[in-house]
């Protein structure tokens, strides 16, 4: 029986998908539902796709950095 995967947390989906890996109709209906909640605006560049990696990858780290604080 397959549980409600749309009420389940994000960290419940983890969870779920690690626990259903060789289960392939469990894994790609849990591995579905997380990856519709991606919201693509916040996603952050691949760090070889970037004009200078290094200063930018470390501009986005310390955005995060003062965010948490």
């Amino acid at each position: 029986m397959m549980q409600n995967l749309n009420q389940m947390t994000n960290t419940e989906l983890k969870q779920y998908i690690s626990k259903h890996r060789n289960e392939e109709e469990a894994f790609r209906a849990a591995l579905q539902v997380l990856m519709s909640r991606c919201d693509c605006a916040t996603q952050h560049p691949y760090p070889f796709d970037l004009d200078n990696p290094e200063k930018e990858v470390e501009a986005l780290l310390k955005e995060k950095i003062n965010r948490a604080k």
